[in-house]
């Protein structure tokens, strides 16, 4: 393995830490509801979502890394955080050589997954059916949200019975209800993730979010903020499309089970599909840049 170090840009004290203090407030704003609902025992199918099922806890979100090829002048703090090297002048700066060695399988996994992902058309043919395929001819008790269903259990189980499900996201995929999973066209496995990640899924967006904290500290956190930004936008969308009735909570639904519906959702599709990709590149050039290595 190889890598070419180059010297960091240094920030003086008060610079980054009037930054990480600000992206720590911003990521106190953005928990605070969650917090709240979690004291009165309530939950939220869209809020709730992003720290349920990545698991990235609120305070890992609210530490502040600067990305590779920066240095946090006076930064003696942040000895012995993962992913950091502090200099005999006190500079701390992320240890690339030492990340790359730890964590270049992951790197590389992600990177040949975001390009794979920019090579390939978004498809934009699904509906967003695998919220319905999950809750296909399920018992009540099954129902992953305890929310009413629009069009009822008769009336959503004909909505996916009148349409080809087409999902190419594993980690959607294998929530479907046993009875559902046949009618995919598709038989996406973590094998070959690779193989079937495009644009247009709106999970594959989500996922950024995912990509960008596991690898940080290497990630810039301006960069995993606007992809939790992105996730979130994604699951209104995902939720709005979806047979349950969330009026209540304000969401007015996304009918893909008639013309209209459609249009609207694959308009949407379209819009995040492009955002996702801006956001791959992004990703891309931190992960390209962080050193000159052989895999």
């Amino acid at each position: 393995m190889q890598t070419q170090a180059t010297a960091p840009q240094v920030l003086g004290a008060p610079v980054w830490r009037a930054r990480a203090a600000a992206h720590a407030r911003t990521v106190e704003a953005l928990t605070a509801d969650r917090l709240a609902r979690r004291v009165e025992g309530r939950t939220h199918p869209v809020d709730d979502f992003l720290w349920e099922y990545y698991a990235f806890r609120p305070a890992q979100l609210a530490r502040w890394h600067p990305g590779p090829g920066v240095g946090l002048a006076d930064g003696r703090e942040r000895e012995g955080w993962s992913g950091y090297l502090v200099d005999g002048a006190g500079t701390a700066s992320l240890d690339v050589e030492r990340f790359v060695e730890r964590r270049g399988r992951a790197v590389s996994f992600v990177r040949d997954l975001l390009d794979a992902t920019l090579s390939r058309p978004g498809r934009f043919g699904c509906f967003g059916l695998h919220e319905w395929a999950m809750v296909y001819r399920a018992d009540r008790a099954d129902v992953r949200h305890d929310w009413p269903l629009r069009l009822g259990p008769e009336g959503t189980d004909a909505v996916v019975e009148s349409h080809q499900v087409g999902c190419s996201h594993f980690d959607a995929y294998r929530f479907f209800t046993p009875e559902a999973a046949p009618r995919n066209s598709l038989t996406p496995t973590r094998e070959r993730q690779l193989e079937l990640e495009q644009p247009g899924c709106l999970h594959a967006g989500m996922d950024l979010y995912k990509w960008c904290f596991k690898l940080a500290p290497a990630v810039p956190s301006e960069l995993t903020l606007d992809a939790f930004h992105l996730a979130r936008d994604i699951r209104e969308l995902d939720m709005r499309a979806a047979p349950y009735d969330l009026r209540d909570l304000g969401y007015e639904p996304v009918r893909i089970e008639t013309p209209e519906g459609k249009r609207e959702y694959a308009e949407a599709q379209r819009a995040f599909a492009r955002r996702s990709n801006a956001m791959r590149r992004r990703l891309l050039a931190v992960l390209d840049g962080l050193a000159q290595t052989s895999w």
